[in-house]
């Protein structure tokens, strides 16, 4: 099987059916809490398009790499939350309704910010001549094609048809799931000579952005004074990127599968780091209980 599939169509697909599981488990209400809980819905959102992607430009700049490198994570870090983050933010006891609110948020904002954001570092980081660059209306038509088409069309089966919804949305959940295990263990065994190469070159960069991340979302809403819950949800979904999204863009849009390490290294790496916040938000919510 050619890495082209695997990027090209493959992953789009499993991306898609990941959104979709995700709008089948949204509610337009879900839309309208920004009006409920304005402060961490804001703090989130500046957190997460603002302070992680400087947050990215920095790490770059300290850790040497190549350049084809640094675009990939700053395209990690320009990315949405994943679906992966209200998973985690829900078992950590965090805001479950919050992060699903960010979540989809960013999503939306993100179909903008990434072509435009995207295409600057681009050009900061391989320069203007180089031969391929990231089309902004194409990336656009095709980000909605992968993330809001799929969970527009969730959203409005699950309102028409909810019991059908429920029952589909376990099955999306473990179809993408064994689509995305698939696509891993094909990339892992074309690329198992250079995996070690790559956590060379990008495993520094990819912890300390994934760690500062996490810290950061964490600090600032405890500046802001959010609850417990709160600072637990924005932790994690300005930690836990979308990694997904981010390996169909540089490998599939970019065509560029080098500029997808970071990504693949990053979207391992997040469990780790996840898991912790798990437990630290268990032992949190236990001692203010008390």
């Amino acid at each position: 099987m050619e890495a082209s599939l695997l990027t090209k169509v493959m992953l789009p697909i499993a991306l898609a059916i990941i959104m979709l599981g995700m709008g089948l488990s949204l509610a337009p209400e879900d839309f309208q809490r920004v009006r409920k809980y304005p402060k961490a819905v804001s703090i989130g959102l500046i957190s997460q398009l603002i302070f992680l992607p400087i947050i990215g430009f920095v790490i770059t700049k300290v850790v040497p790499m190549q350049p084809t490198m640094a675009m990939g994570l700053m395209i990690v870090a320009l990315c949405p939350g994943g679906a992966s983050s209200n998973i985690f933010t829900f078992l950590a006891q965090g805001d479950t309704a919050l992060s699903v609110t960010l979540t989809a948020f960013s999503s939306v904002i993100t179909v903008f910010t990434i072509p435009l954001l995207g295409n600057l570092a681009y050009q900061h980081y391989i320069g203007e001549t180089a031969a391929i660059t990231l089309p902004i209306g194409a990336t656009i038509g095709q980000i909605f094609l992968m993330t809001l088409l799929p969970i527009g069309l969730g959203m409005g089966m699950g309102q028409l048809f909810p019991e059908v919804s429920r029952r589909l949305e376990k099955l999306t959940n473990r179809l993408a799931v064994g689509l995305l295990a698939l696509i891993i263990l094909m990339l892992i065994i074309r690329e198992w000579n250079s995996i070690p190469e790559f956590i060379l070159q990008v495993g520094v960069a990819v912890v300390l952005l994934n760690v500062i991340s996490i810290l950061a979302g964490f600090y600032i809403s405890k500046v802001f004074k959010l609850n417990p819950p709160q600072q637990i949800c924005i932790a994690i979904e300005v930690g836990i990127q979308n990694g997904t999204l981010a390996i169909a863009i540089t490998a599939g849009l970019l065509n560029n599968p080098d500029m997808a390490v970071p990504a693949a290294v990053y979207s391992l790496f997040m469990y780790v780091t996840g898991f912790i916040a798990i437990s630290y938000g268990k032992k949190l919510a236990t001692t203010n209980s008390v």
